[in-house]
This record gives C-alpha cells, structure tokens and sequence, in this order.
C-alpha cells in the first residue's frame, strides 16, 4: 500500500472542498468503457464523491470540448493513449487532474498497435499532459512506474488512490438464488471463475490449458469470449496500411493471432461462456464459485480478485507487480508462464478445504483495505492540493 506524505484532516479537506467547483469527464471512450473496468471504477467514485462532501459535482453532458470557464477543478477520470483525452486549451483560473488507469497497451505494443495516428495522437496527449495537468491520480504504484517511464512526468505529480470493489458486490446468504443462477447458466457445482477479458495481457489461454488438464469447469464472463471465434483478418477489419501488408502476405496481425489461438481453446466442454450478465448475477456467480482466477500477464490494477475476496471466494493470481501489490498475501501466486505451476494451485483449492479456508479469510481481510469513502476522501484532497 502507499504512503502519502501530505494530508489534509476532515473538516480542513470538506471546508476547502465546499468552496471548489468540479466538473467530472468520462473521457472520449465513455461508451465503451460503460460496462468495462473504467465505467465501474468512475461510477464508484462519482457515487462516494456526491457522499463524502456537499460540493456541487457536475456530471452530465461534459466531455472533453465542454466549456469548462466556470469550474475551479475539472477532473478527466478516463485516459486512452491513442485517443486525444484533454481539451488543446485550459482557462486561466482552472486545474486539470487527469486519471490514469493503466498504460498496458504501451506495455504490449505489438499486441495492441497505434498505427501513424494513434501515434501522432499520443504525442499530443504527452504535450498536453505537460502543459495542462496539475496533478495525476492513478490506481497502483505499478502504474504510477509506468505513467513516469511513458509520459515522461515527474514522479511528484502522480498520485496512487487505490479503487475499491463494486457496492453491488457482496456476501450473500444461502438461498434459492444458488438453484435459479446455477439452471439459468448451467453450472456444475464446483468451477473456477475468470472474470473477464480476452486481449493478450489477461492470459486466458494459460488458464484454459490448465483447466482442460485438471479437467475442471471454467466460467468465462464477459461478452468478446462468446465472439471470439468470429474474429478474422478479412477486408472489413483492415485499418491501416500495416493490416493491408500482413492481409497480402497472409500473416496474421498479432493479437489476431492471439485470438485464433484462443478460439481453439475456448470451444472445450469444460469452457462455460456466459457472455454479458448484471451486476446481481456477477455477485451471485462471485459467491458460487469454488475459486476465482486472474492469470493475467500484467494488470494495472486487477479487480475481479478482490471482488472474490470481499464474498469469501478464494483467489489464485499470476504473480506479476500490480497484483501482488493488491492481493498481499491474500492468494495463491503461480507463475503466469508455467501452466503446470497453474494446475498445481487449482488442484490445492480444490481438493483441500483448509487450504480454502486459509485464504477465505486472509481475503477478507485484505478487501478491508480499500474503500471508495476511502477514495473520495483522498480524491477531495488532491482537489484542495490543487
């Protein structure tokens, strides 16, 4: 966890906060993000903002060209990389704080390519960013290394706030929800939860080669899995001249690939996609499942572990910087590289109920550790820095 050096106390943080004017923008990728991780993580904050102080929170209809003359602190709580996220003039008398999320597809540029444009687009974000941003909010010390390495920022100005599980999520007592849930998406009575993602950094493949050994089921949420197989280099797909050349040559675009390989994998029996589903079902298959899965490459965060955590679901991650840093010692830890070692730690959870028990409670405890009260009083605070 890290330790931030200056703070404000409550009365001091909400009087100052009470004389600020905010206004908070969703970013140009809003829609897509509307169901994702980001439209989670903003909606969380937007909701704990409104509670924890009684300043006026503007959220509707801004984006990134809005005139933002009347507001003291404008708040951009989404950034794409290749998508211009700031607005190419700032008045005179406002702040800019920008959020951060994750930088992964620098991370994995050949899995997750620019083209020319996106590339001349994340110049100017760098440019912007060092001519408007007064502060930088991010959610892990993982991605603040990164924001500092990519943006070439200095580390004073970026700001570790961690998220905090979905409210909707939540321990839930023994009921008929567990006969409808399991007939509604055909579940067997012990499966491993992986929720979600498809895109080369979540290592999906990993966990369904282990899987298929151990001959155990897998619940794959969200809805690119159920589409996976329909992914093809054809000429409704090509974007660029690079995608024209590998069309050409017959050489797959890299991620392509990626999915092609995965598409072999996500047909077996033991594959059970469930696409898309609410919050209320999301919680319920949280509470349901024997274990819970994150075998990602790298994360700048990785939610779905402490969203088992905070139901009493045990954890198993690939040991990688941003999930160790969130989890502590609250899961088992394989190598995201070595399936065997993957296969060795699903077999412990699922065959010894001490072992499960062990890490049942070590997640609660861990999941205390982050709050969205927690967030907004440390956002605010960034706010009166500003």
């Amino acid at each position: 966890m890290s330790n931030k050096s200056t703070r404000f106390n409550d009365k001091a943080m909400n009087e100052q906060a009470s004389l600020m004017k905010i206004a908070l923008v969703s970013g140009a990728s809003s829609k897509l993000d509307s169901v994702r991780g980001i439209g989670a993580n903003n909606q969380g904050l937007f909701d704990a903002l409104r509670k924890a102080s009684n300043k006026k929170v503007d959220l509707e209809g801004l984006t990134r060209n809005s005139d933002f003359s009347k507001f003291d602190i404008v708040h951009f709580t989404a950034f794409r990389p290749f998508f211009i996220s700031l607005p190419f003039t700032k008045p005179k008398n406002t702040k800019f704080i920008l959020t951060v999320h994750d930088l992964i597809p620098l991370i994995y540029p050949k899995y997750y390519q620019a083209g020319i444009k996106g590339r001349i687009k994340f110049l100017i974000n760098k440019i912007l960013i060092k001519l408007y941003v007064d502060a930088i909010i991010t959610i892990s010390e993982t991605s603040k290394k990164d924001i500092c390495r990519f943006l070439g920022v200095k580390s004073e100005i970026v700001n570790v706030i961690y998220i905090a599980p979905k409210k909707a999520i939540q321990k839930l007592k023994t009921e008929n929800w567990e006969k409808e849930i399991k007939e509604k998406y055909k579940l067997p009575n012990k499966f491993v939860l992986f929720d979600h993602g498809i895109n080369y950094n979540k290592n999906l493949t990993t966990l369904l080669k282990a899987c298929n050994i151990t001959n155990t089921k897998v619940v794959v949420i969200g809805k690119e899995a159920t589409e996976v197989e329909g992914y093809k280099s054809d000429l409704k797909n090509l974007k660029g001249p690079q995608d024209w050349l590998r069309f050409i040559l017959g050489i797959p675009h890299p991620q392509l690939a990626h999915l092609n390989e995965l598409s072999k994998l996500i047909g077996n029996k033991n594959i059970i996609r469930v696409g898309y589903v609410s919050d209320e079902d999301l919680n319920k298959l949280f509470n349901l499942a024997t274990v819970c899965i994150q075998p990602s490459f790298y994360e700048g965060f990785g939610m779905p572990p402490l969203e088992a955590m905070t139901v009493g679901c045990p954890v198993i991650c690939s040991k990688t910087q941003a999930l160790v840093e969130v989890c502590e010692d609250a899961c088992l830890y394989f190598d995201p590289y070595g399936v065997d070692d993957l296969v060795e730690k699903i077999n412990k959870f699922m065959i010894s109920a001490e072992t499960r028990n062990e890490y049942i409670k070590k997640g609660f405890e861990q999941v205390k550790k982050y709050s969205w009260d927690k967030n907004a009083k440390e956002t605010i605070e960034i706010y009166a820095k500003a």
